[in-house]
C-alpha cells in the first residue's frame, strides 16, 4: 500500500493499516539536515524537495510538505524580501500603508511572481519524484495572515478594531491571491492544501467570526471543490475559535500542544484527522527514549482515531535527529 493509499485509508475509515501515520512540519532542521541552509531552503525549490525526499527516507515520513516560510503571496504582492541563512526570511517593506494602497493592490500572477512559482515547481518535481505514491501538501496564507504581512501586524490588529472597510477590502484582495495558488497547486500535484492563519489564535471569538471565519469556510470549500484535501494550521492555544469550525467540513487540523484533542474531539466530531499536539520545545530538549514514550502513549490513545502523529508547530533546528527517528518509531500499533 502506498503512502497515498495509507492517507486515504485513514480519511474514508479512520484509521491507517499497521501504523499511525507520521507528519511533523519540517522547515529549518531539514535545511540543516542535508547541509544546506534556511535560506537556500526558502528560495529554491530543488533544496525544498531535496530536503523533503531525505527526511522522508531517513525519518519514515507518510507525508511531504511545500511550507517554508509566510512570504510568497506577499513577494508576489510587490514586497522586497531578504534571505538569511540561519532563520525565516524577512519582509524589509509593507505594501499597504493607506487604503489608497488597498485600493491600488493588484493581484499578481503567481506563474510570474518569482516565490509563489519556485512553490509551484516544488510541487512539480516533487509530485514527479514520488510518482504520486505519497500525499503532498501544498501552502497557502490564510486571509489574515496574509494581511498582516502586507500591513503589518500592529497595523493590521488596528484594522480590526477600528476600520471595517479597510479590513474587508484588503482581505479579499487577499482571497483572490489565495484561490489562484490553491488552483496552481493542486493543478501540479498537492493532494492537500495546508493553510496557514496563525495570528487567528491572537484574535478573540467574536472577531474572528466577524471577520475572518467565513473567509476560511470559503476557502475550503475551494480546495474541496478543486479535488484537493485542506489543513488548517493556526499555531497557539485555538480552543476558544474550535466551535467556529463546526461546519468547515475540515480534513486535517493542526493542534499546537495547549490545546486538548478530547475536547477537540468532542467539539468537532470523528470525521477530523487531528495532528498534533506535542511542545516542539519539549521533543528538542527531551531525552529520545523520553520522547519516544511520550509518543507511543499519544498513539496507544489515539491509534483508533483519525490521528497523525506530530508536533504543534514546526520541529526546532536544534532538535537532535534521534528523537524524530524515537517519534517515528513510536508509530508502530
Amino acid at each position: 500500500m502506498t503512502k497515498t493509499q495509507e492517507f486515504h485509508q485513514l480519511i474514508n475509515s479512520g484509521k491507517s493499516s499497521e501504523k499511525v501515520l507520521f507528519r511533523p512540519i519540517l522547515m529549518q532542521f531539514a535545511a540543516e539536515y542535508i547541509g544546506s541552509n534556511y535560506g537556500a531552503f526558502a528560495s529554491d525549490y530543488k533544496v525544498l524537495v531535496e530536503a523533503n525526499l531525505r527526511c522522508m527516507d531517513d525519518f519514515g515520513l507518510d507525508l511531504l510538505g511545500l511550507i517554508s516560510d509566510p512570504y510568497r503571496e506577499t513577494q508576489a504582492f510587490g514586497a522586497k524580501i531578504q534571505y538569511v541563512s540561519n532563520g525565516v526570511p524577512r519582509c524589509l517593506n509593507y505594501v499597504v500603508k493607506s487604503m489608497e494602497d488597498v485600493i491600488n493592490l493588484k493581484n499578481p500572477d503567481i506563474y510570474k511572481a518569482e516565490r509563489t512559482l519556485d512553490r509551484i515547481k516544488a510541487a512539480e518535481l516533487l509530485t514527479k519524484k514520488t510518482q504520486e505514491k505519497i500525499p503532498i501538501i501544498g501552502w497557502i496564507e490564510g486571509p489574515l495572515a496574509e494581511a498582516c504581512d502586507l500591513t503589518g501586524m500592529e497595523n493590521m490588529m488596528m484594522q480590526l478594531m477600528i476600520d471595517p472597510d479597510f479590513t474587508n477590502r484588503l482581505m479579499d484582495k487577499c482571497m483572490v491571491t489565495a484561490k489562484a495558488f490553491v488552483k496552481a497547486q493542486i493543478e501540479n500535484g498537492c493532494l492537500i492544501i495546508g493553510m496557514g492563519d496563525a495570528v487567528c489564535s491572537q484574535i478573540d471569538t467574536d472577531t474572528y467570526n466577524f471577520y475572518v471565519r467565513d473567509r476560511h469556510h470559503e476557502l475550503i470549500e475551494y480546495i474541496h471543490e478543486l479535488g484537493g484535501k485542506i489543513k488548517l494550521h493556526i499555531c497557539g492555544d485555538t480552543t476558544h475559535l474550535l466551535p467556529s469550525y463546526k461546519d468547515f467540513n475540515l480534513d486535517i487540523l493542526d493542534l499546537d500542544w495547549q490545546v486538548d484533542i478530547a475536547n477537540a474531539r468532542e467539539i468537532l466530531g470523528e470525521k477530523v484527522i487531528f495532528a498534533g499536539n506535542i511542545n516542539p520545545v519539549v521533543i528538542q530538549n527531551k531525552r529520545h527514549d523520553e520522547v519516544f514514550e511520550m509518543c507511543r502513549l499519544l498513539v496507544e490513545k489515539h491509534k483508533n482515531e483519525r490521528y497523525i502523529l506530530s508536533a504543534g508547530c514546526e520541529i526546532t533546528a536544534l532538535t537532535p535527529a534521534e528523537n524524530l527517528k524515537a517519534m517515528s518509531d513510536a508509530t508502530v500499533i
